[in-house]
């Protein structure tokens, strides 16, 4: 190497580098370029404006920028508003915008595909994130919790939508288990940023709103697939139910027996153990989600999905964790395109306006009823006033479950061609919609201003005993994490 050109990397070396936000946003924007360069240099046409891949990546870019925004947007003292709004609203906004909508094409098909590929991924991170030891110690409260609010709000919202939307039965308890899950992107981040300030963790009240928001989607998602196949079941009540049962048990059935086969294959003497696990799980998942579309039992995809992905990690037990980094990564991509696609489902211009206040107005009914319930089933649970205040408004927030399952009825409906019931799938997406709009936001700031202000700091809690111990207090403290850990 020559004197100069030493000399040329000396400087380079010299240069100050970008770094921090400025730096991720640049590098975040050549990837996008370059994503769309190299689809514009394998496929040509197609990513001209109009066309179905041109669609598609316009809106990954524009849900990731817009996911971006939001989560940047930071009050003092409050966690981050969820990056999902932003996405949500990009699609809406590419799907309503004139002229914007006619270049950015996304074919039906394609957007039902993908959104079935992200469900199959956020049940497999479900299944995953259930923990046994959790399962096998849960007590009444956590039980109370997690069945209680999420069970009578299904039901109050089936009575509600089916008097004021005119909605059958079961539709109405299809909407009703759309809405009643609580959403892990709002309550996980902002109970483990509560949990790192010590607030509530004297009881344990983050753990168990991370543990009890698990099995409640569950729940929730449980409920929608066996009411999903009533409601597209041939013949007689009785046999669209017996259909519905029967896709529960067949779930059931062939996620224990593609568990048990993970559980074996691969083996622990392979390379690259993590990448194959990883592969073989997801490859079940999304297959099982469109085989059982395939097969006429769309509620059995779904559940099968989340007994495969649980037996697998009770199997692999501390070693999934590994496992489910890598599923998460494959949601980072996902839920861009699942939340940008869910916006693009609605257009504004052909909703009914009676749609949108009836859908509300039920809503409301069903957050107020589930918040109620909520601060019931805490009663007699060893928690003061305020955490029972809080705990129910920490139980407010729905997005990621609504999103997953709010389109899978009009999937359907539109696979079989009944404009009926495209109306009624329609209705349920529009209000899970509603859902997501209204009460992420609102949850994710109730939960920030509600923790600091009714939920006790633990190391104040335990200064405060140092300080008694020192002066001679050695009495035990009853209301202890020893003791409160054993009520719970």
């Amino acid at each position: 190497m020559s004197s100069s050109d030493s000399s040329c990397c000396m400087r380079l070396r010299s240069c100050p580098k970008p770094r921090g936000f400025i730096a991720s946003t640049i590098t975040e924007g050549l990837l996008g370029v370059l994503l769309f360069g190299v689809f514009w240099a394998v496929l040509g046409p197609e990513c001209v404006p109009g066309k179905n891949i041109f669609g598609l990546v316009v809106l990954f870019l524009s849900a990731v920028c817009g996911g971006r925004l939001v989560g940047t947007i930071r009050l003092p003292g409050l966690p981050p508003f969820p990056p999902l709004l932003g996405m949500l609203l990009m699609g809406l906004i590419l799907r309503n915008v004139p002229y914007v909508s006619d270049a950015v094409f996304i074919n039906q098909k394609w957007s039902s595909s993908l959104r079935s590929i992200a469900l199959a991924i956020i049940l497999t991170r479900a299944g995953l994130g259930l923990n046994p030891a959790a399962l096998r110690k849960l007590k009444a409260v956590c039980v109370r919790v997690a069945v209680g609010p999420c069970s009578i709000e299904a039901c109050t919202v089936a009575v509600v939508s089916h008097f004021l939307m005119d909605l059958p039965w079961i539709w109405g308890f299809i909407l009703g288990f759309v809405l009643a899950a609580v959403s892990p992107a709002v309550v996980v981040p902002s109970m483990l940023l509560l949990q790192e300030g010590g607030y509530g963790v004297q009881k344990g009240i983050p753990t168990l709103l991370m543990a009890a928001g698990s099995f409640d989607d569950v729940l929730a998602i449980t409920g929608f697939t066996t009411c999903l196949g009533m409601a597209f079941g041939t013949g007689s009540t009785w046999l669209s139910l017996g259909k519905g049962v029967l896709e529960v048990v067949v779930g059931i059935i062939s996620g224990v027996v593609l568990g048990v086969l993970l559980h074996f294959f691969p083996s622990e003497d392979q390379v690259d153990l993590v990448l194959r696990r990883s592969s073989m799980l997801l490859g079940l998942s999304v297959f099982s989600v469109f085989a059982s579309h395939t097969a006429g039992l769309g509620g059995a995809g779904g559940l099968c999905t989340l007994v495969l992905s649980f037996i697998a990690g009770l199997s692999w037990d501390t070693k999934k964790a590994p496992v489910a980094a890598v599923i998460g990564r494959f949601w980072d991509v996902f839920q861009p395109l699942l939340f940008g696609l869910i916006g693009a489902e609605i257009t504004i211009s052909t909703l009914n306006p009676n749609t949108v206040g009836l859908g509300m107005a039920t809503l409301c009914v069903g957050v107020v009823i589930r918040l109620l319930v909520t601060f019931a089933v805490t009663l007699f649970a060893g928690f003061s006033l305020k955490e029972k205040i809080f705990i129910s408004l920490a139980w407010l927030p729905k997005a990621t479950v609504q999103a997953a399952i709010g389109s899978t009825a009009l999937d359907m409906a539109r696979s079989v061609g009944d404009q009926q019931m495209e109306y009624y799938g329609m209705d349920v997406l529009t209000v899970a919609v509603l859902a997501i709009l209204v009460t992420a936001p609102i949850g994710a700031l109730a939960i920030g201003l509600a923790g600091p202000r009714l939920l006790q700091q633990y190391t104040e809690m335990k200064e405060a005993h140092t300080e008694d111990k020192v002066e001679g207090v050695s009495a035990p403290d009853p209301n202890g994490p020893a003791a409160l850990e054993s009520k719970l």
